[in-house]
C-alpha cells in the first residue's frame, strides 16, 4: 500500500537543505518565497545524513515483493480445526503435539544430510575441475619454456578454460536469475519476513550449486560459502514443505500440514542456513552463530537447539562421506576445511605476546577501512552494472565474459610481470608435514620445476584453500626463518586481487565473498608482519608472520561483512587453536566498528540497492530524534468490506487493487475483522457463496444485506482452504458467471477476528517494535472507538517513509490534533463498496 502522497520526496529534501522553498508548501507556517528556520534546515539534514546510505540506490522501480504471514488467521474455521484436533487427543498419549515435534526434529535431520551432502560433492566437483585445468596449463607453461611449445600456448589454453567454465556458470543465472550473488542477502531478507519469488525453490538450488561449482573452478575471486547457505535455506524449505512444482511431487496436506505455514518454513530456512555455514567450513557452532547474529530476525529457545541438531547433522555427514575410503575407522580432520594446524613454536606458550595485541586492533582498524573502501567501490559498481547491464539477460553474459577475460589476463600477467624465480627451500628436515607438503605445492609457472617456484603464481594459480594456507603457514619468526613471500609479491597479488573480487561481485555468476576476503586478508596481514620482521632485522621480536596473516583474513572479512560473534566462533573452528581467541576477538570488534564509520555492510547495502523493505532490529534513528505518530505514517487508501458482501463487490475490488489485506467493517466503520487476498480468492475461486441474500431478506437500501445473529455455516474447512499453500488462487483463477455476481458471501466464518491492531495516537516507536516482534504483515490503525482510519505495512515504517512522513507534516505544519483530524476519520463503508 502507498500513503497516497504525490510529491517529490528528493526535490523536497534539496530545495529545504539548500534554503529554497518546498515544492508543497511552507513548513510551520513559513511561505512559500521564504526559507525555513535554520532549526528546521538543521534537523532536516541530520535526518538526510542518518538515513542517506538509502539514497545512493539507482532510480528502480520498487520490486512487488509481498511479505510473510506468522500469525495464523484466528477465525472461526480456524478455531473449529484446532478444537477438533485437541478433542481428539483427549486420552491419547501418542499426540498431534508429539508426532508434531517427531517430525519436526526428523525433517530437521534429513535437512542436515542432504546439505551435507551437497556440499560434500560440490567440493569434490570443484576440486576435479580445478585439477584438469591446472594440470593442463602447467603443462603447456613448462612446454613453453623448453621450447616444446610455441609462446602462449598456455594462456590461451588457460583463456579456453576459463571462459568455458564460466559460461556454465553464467548459463545456470540465465536458467535460474536469483541464483545469482552469494544468496545470504536474500536468506537473510526471507528470515526477515520478506517472501522474495523463487529464492528457495528447487530449480534454484539446482543453478546455485553448479553455478558456483563452476565458478569457482573457472579462478574467478569468489568462493563457496555464500551459495552454501542459500543451498541449506532452499532445501530446508523443499523438505519441510513436503512438495516440488519442478518435478511434480506433493505429499498428502495431511502429512506434513503443520509445516506448511510461514512461521515453520522460516524456523526450517535458519537451520539451513546455519547447516549451510557448517558445511563450507566445518564449523558447525559458527553456523548456529552466524544464524543468530546474522541470518535469522526471530529467534527463540527451542530454534536454538533444532539449529544446533541440523548443523551437527551437517557435519557427520560430512565426516561419513570423507571417511569413507577408511570404512570409518580413524576420522581425519585434514580431510574437513580448515586452515590448517597452527603450532605453537615454544612449548606452553602462544606465539604472541601480549603487547603485540595493540599491533592486531591496529590491524583490525585498517582491514575495517579496506573493507568500508571495498563496500563502498562494490557500491558505486553495482550502481552502475544496475543501470546499464542488468537491463538485459545478454548484457550480462557479455559482461561476464568481458570480467572473464580480465581476470584471466590479469592472473597471468601478474605472474611474468613479478618474473623472478626463487628457489625452494632445501633444509626442511625440520618442518612439520603439513609445511613440507606446502612446498610442494608451490607453483613453478615458467621456472624450473622441482628447484624453483614463481612466488606470484604460487598464490594465484592455485585454489584459494591452499593458497590460504599457504600464507598462513611459512614461518617467519626469525633471522633462522625463510621468508617464503616477499614483501613485493604480497603486494603484487593483495592490490589486484581485491580489486578484481571488488569487480567480480555482482556479476551474473553465483559466487561469495569469505574466501577471497579471507585470502586477500591473509596476503595484508603477512605483509604486515614481514615489514615488522624487516624493521626488527628479524631478530623474532614480533610473532610469526602466519598469525599476522590470520589476523589480517580476519580483518578484511570483518570489515567487508560487519560479523562478529559468528565469525570469532567460525575462524576458531577452522584454525582449531583457542591461542587466537582473544587477537581474534579484538580485531574483528576493531574491523567492525571502523567500518561501520564509513558505510555498512556489503549485504545490507546490496539489500538496500535492490530496495527490499528489510526491518532491522531497532527502530530507524529518525524515529528516535522526531516526534512521529502512527496516524502520520499509515496508508489512509484503505478499501474496507462487510461481514456479509456481494460476489461483484469482492471481485471488482480484489481486480482494481492489489491490496493483500481488507478491513471487515460494520455499518459504523467499526472494525469486526481482516479478510486476506489469499482467503477471498480461494472462497471465490471454489464458489463458497449462496444465491440468498444473507438471512432471506433485503436490507432498507434495497439489495443490500443485512448482518444479523443468523449466519451461512462455513462452505469451506480451513484444511481445504490451506492445502494450497503457498500457491494460492488468484483474482484471475476465479471464473464467474454473470449471475454469480449478486449472490452473497458471508466473511463471518473467515475473518480473522483477533486482528492485531493499533491506536492511531500510538509512537511509531511502539508501532515499529509490535510490528517487527510479532512478524506482522498488516497493522490495522483505529481511533479511540476502534473505527479504522487506515493500515500499516512494513513499507510504511521504513526510514525512507518516516522521512516523507515527516517532510510532509513539517510542509502542512498543524499540530498533532489537526493532523489526525485531517487524516484519521473513520474509514466509509461505501469507500470500500462503490468502486
Amino acid at each position: 500500500m502507498q500513503n497516497g502522497n504525490g510529491s517529490s520526496l528528493h526535490n523536497d529534501e534539496s530545495n529545504l537543505l539548500n534554503g529554497g522553498e518546498s515544492s508543497s508548501g511552507g513548513i510551520n507556517g513559513v511561505s512559500r518565497s521564504g526559507k525555513p528556520p535554520k532549526r528546521i534546515r538543521r534537523r532536516l539534514g541530520s535526518v538526510l545524513h542518518q538515513t542517506s546510505h538509502h539514497h545512493h540506490a539507482p532510480n528502480v522501480p520498487v520490486p512487488s515483493i509481498e511479505s510473510h504471514n506468522y500469525e495464523p488467521d484466528e477465525s472461526e474455521v480456524w478455531r473449529s480445526h484446532t478444537h477438533s484436533v485437541n478433542r481428539s487427543n483427549r486420552g491419547q498419549w501418542w499426540t498431534t503435539g508429539k508426532k508434531r515435534s517427531v517430525k519436526r526434529w526428523a525433517v530437521t535431520l534429513v535437512v542436515g544430510i542432504i546439505q551435507g551432502s551437497i556440499a560434500y560433492f560440490c567440493n569434490m566437483l570443484t576440486r576435479s575441475l580445478s585439477k584438469i585445468k591446472w594440470d593442463h596449463v602447467y603443462e603447456a607453461l613448462q612446454d613453453e619454456r623448453t621450447g616444446d611449445a610455441t609462446t602462449g600456448k598456455g594462456y590461451f589454453l588457460f583463456l579456453f578454460y576459463q571462459t568455458l567454465f564460466v559460461s556454465i556458470a553464467s548459463l545456470m543465472v540465465y536458467i535460474e536469475p536469483v541464483s545469482a550473488g552469494s544468496g545470504i542477502p536474500e536468506v537473510k531478507c526471507f528470515l526477515n519476513g520478506i517472501a522474495i519469488p523463487r529464492i528457495v525453490r528447487l530449480k534454484t538450488l539446482f543453478c546455485k550449486v553448479f553455478g558456483v561449482t563452476f565458478s569457482v573452478a573457472a579462478g574467478l575471486p569468489v568462493g563457496k560459502e555464500g551459495p552454501m547457505v542459500h543451498s541449506g535455506a532452499v532445501v530446508a524449505s523443499s523438505v519441510s514443505q513436503g512438495k516440488t512444482s519442478v518435478f511434480g511431487y506433493d505429499t498428502s496436506f495431511t502429512k506434513i500440514e503443520d509445516f506448511r505455514n510461514d512461521r515453520e518454513k522460516r524456523d526450517f530456512v535458519a537451520c539451513g542456513a546455519a547447516a549451510g555455514v557448517c558445511s563450507a567450513f566445518s564449523a558447525p557452532i559458527g553456523g548456529v552463530l552466524f544464524a543468530l547474529e546474522e541470518g535469522a530476525s526471530y529467534w527463540s529457545t527451542k530454534l536454538t537447539w533444532r539449529v544446533f541438531f541440523c548443523s551437527m547433522m551437517t557435519l557427520l555427514t560430512l565426516y561419513t562421506w570423507k571417511n569413507l575410503d577408511s570404512w570409518w575407522g580413524q576420522a581425519s580432520t585434514e580431510k574437513l576445511f580448515s586452515f590448517g594446524e597452527f603450532t605453537s613454536f615454544d612449548s606452553g606458550a602462544v606465539n604472541f605476546s601480549i603487547w603485540e595485541l595493540f599491533l592486531f586492533v591496529i590491524i583490525g582498524c585498517l582491514g575495517g577501512l579496506i573493507g568500508a573502501v571495498f563496500n563502498a567501490s562494490n557500491e558505486q559498481i553495482t550502481i552502475w552494472r544496475m543501470k546499464h547491464v542488468n537491463k538485459s539477460q545478454l548484457r550480462r553474459f557479455l559482461e561476464v565474459l568481458c570480467i572473464s577475460f580480465l581476470v584471466t589476463t590479469v592472473s597471468f600477467v601478474m605472474p611474468m610481470v613479478w618474473g623472478r624465480c626463487t628457489e625452494l627451500p632445501v633444509d626442511v628436515e625440520d618442518w612439520s608435514e603439513q609445511e613440507k607438503e606446502l612446498v610442494e605445492a608451490l607453483v613453478p609457472f615458467k621456472c624450473e620445476k622441482g628447484k624453483e617456484y614463481n612466488e606470484v603464481a604460487s598464490l594465484i594459480f592455485t585454489d584459494a584453500d591452499d593458497a590460504i594456507k599457504q600464507l598462513f603457514h611459512f614461518r617467519e619468526a626469525g633471522e633462522d626463518d625463510i621468508s617464503t613471500f616477499s614483501s613485493a609479491a604480497l603486494f603484487l597479488f593483495f592490490l589486484p586481487y581485491i580489486s578484481l573480487a571488488t569487480i567480480v561481485y555482482g556479476i551474473a555468476v553465483p559466487s561469495g565473498l569469505f574466501v577471497p576476503s579471507l585470502l586477500s586478508g591473509a596476503a595484508f596481514g603477512r605483509l604486515c608482519g614481514h615489514l615488522l620482521h624487516k624493521l626488527d632485522h628479524t631478530h623474532g621480536t614480533f610473532a610469526d608472520s602466519g598469525s599476522y596473516a590470520l589476523m589480517g583474513a580476519a580483518a578484511v572479512l570483518g570489515g567487508m561483512a560487519r560479523m562478529t560473534i559468528s565469525l570469532t566462533v567460525i575462524l576458531l573452528e577452522a584454525t582449531g587453536d583457542m591461542q587466537y581467541v582473544l587477537p581474534l576477538m579484538l580485531t574483528l570488534m576493531a574491523a567492525r566498528f571502523t567500518g561501520n564509520v564509513f558505510n555498512e555492510g556489503l549485504y545490507d547495502i546490496h539489500i538496500h540497492l535492490k530496495r527490499i523493505p528489510f526491518m532491522d532490529q531497532d527502530v530507524p534513528e529518525i524515529a528516535e530524534h522526531h516526534e512521529i505518530v502512527a496516524n502520520q505514517v499509515m496508508s489512509a487508501d484503505v478499501k474496507c468490506i462487510r461481514p456479509v458482501e456481494r460476489v461483484g463487490v469482492l471481485h471488482d475490488l480484489l481486480s482494481q487493487h492489489g491490496h493483500s489485506n481488507f478491513p471487515i467493517v460494520d455499518e459504523h466503520g467499526t472494525l469486526y475483522g481482516t479478510a486476506g487476498r489469499n482467503m477471498l480468492c480461494t472462497l471465490l475461486k471454489h464458489r463458497a457463496f449462496k444465491r440468498e441474500e444473507g438471512e432471506g431478506k433485503k436490507g432498507k437500501g434495497g439489495g443490500e444485506p443485512e448482518m444479523g445473529p443468523r449466519r451461512v455455516g462455513p462452505l469451506m474447512s480451513w484444511k481445504d482452504m490451506e492445502s494450497v499453500y503457498p500457491r494460492y488462487p488468484t483474482v484471475a483463477d476465479c471464473v464467474l458467471e454473470p449471475s454469480d455476481r449478486s449472490c452473497f458471501v458471508d466473511l463471518r466464518p473467515y475473518a480473522n477476528t483477533a486482528a492485531y491492531t493499533i491506536n492511531e495516537t500510538a509512537s511509531i516507536q511502539r508501532t515499529y517494535r509490535l510490528f517487527r516482534t510479532l512478524g506482522l504483515r498488516h497493522l490495522c490503525v483505529c481511533n479511540h472507538n476502534n473505527q479504522v482510519v487506515g493500515i500499516i505495512t512494513r513499507k510504511d515504517l521504513l526510514p525512507e517513509a518516516l522521512l516523507e512522513s515527516l517532510l510532509r507534516v513539517r510542509r502542512t505544519g498543524p499540530n498533532l490534533g489537526e493532523e489526525i483530524e485531517r487524516r484519521g476519520g473513520p474509514m466509509n463503508i461505501d469507500q470500500g463498496t462503490r468502486l
